[in-house]
């Protein structure tokens, strides 16, 4: 501080201070340290297990691993230099390659590992019955009327496989000598004759099939399952009354 306090030579306090008075406070705490000789700083480390650091091309930065921490479910390792946390993985026990039949683990928006989608199996089904006034049997193949099923597949990340269970029951009434038949489409399911000499009231008999209807229907799309009921070889005055038709869709998405 310089000057005597009067205006005219007010007191002036300097702030011209030397580097070296200037270093050794900054050094007198812990984390730096400064060499007198060199004038330089450096960082002074903990002698604690697992602190360490490192000198990159545009100053210091601190390794990977270079905290030491107890690991939890799924990790191993303490996160030291020679012993980095890792991910605990157990051992393949399959005989395909993981490579090709892996699955996939990824990071959540909240931070959590997350893995595949789990599969799915839904239901659905109709069963409808239908009524009609003693219609002639035809002769040749003839779709009589048609039923239909609505599916959607309710996965939303996997296609499925859909299949279908379809079952007809038709009511015929067959005179003596008169005979009919129906079908799944075009595949006749079933025929009688009455080779006896009185009518043949409501015959009937329910007949099942089971196939793949949709190899793949993609994430939340629909699909029609139609059920045309056939009737033919009609003879004899032989009519019908009644259809019966289920149908079930199993959708299966893994």
């Amino acid at each position: 501080m310089s000057g005597s306090g009067s205006a005219a030579n007010p007191y002036v306090v300097s702030a011209d201070v030397s580097c070296e008075t200037v270093r050794g406070c900054v050094s007198a705490g812990p984390g730096l340290a400064y060499d007198q000789g060199s004038g330089t700083f450096s960082a002074a480390v903990s002698g604690q297990p697992g602190n360490n650091l490192a000198v990159g091309p545009d100053g210091l930065f601190v390794p990977t691993g270079s905290a030491t921490v107890s690991a939890g479910c799924g990790l191993t390792g303490n996160g030291a230099g020679g012993n980095p946390l890792r991910v605990a993985v157990g051992t393949w026990p399959y005989p395909c390659s993981p490579d090709v039949a892996g699955g996939v683990i990824v990071c959540g928006s909240d931070g959590v590992l997350r893995g595949e989608p789990r599969g799915r199996i839904s239901f659905t089904q109709i069963s409808e019955t239908r009524t009609y006034a003693n219609l002639a049997v035809p002769n040749t193949p003839t779709v009589a009327d048609t039923f239909q099923l609505d599916i959607t597949n309710p996965d939303p990340c996997r296609p499925a496989v859909v299949l279908v269970e379809r079952e007809v029951d038709v009511d015929f009434v067959l005179p003596a000598g008169a005979g009919a038949g129906y079908g799944h489409d075009t595949d006749q399911m079933y025929y009688m004759r009455n080779t006896g000499s009185s009518t043949m009231t409501d015959v009937h008999t329910q007949t099942t099939k089971l196939y793949q209807a949709v190899a793949s229907l993609a994430p939340g799309a629909a699909a029609v399952v139609q059920l045309p009921v056939t009737l033919d070889r009609g003879s004899g005055g032989a009519t019908y009354n009644r259809i019966q038709a289920f149908i079930r869709a199993i959708l299966i998405s893994l």
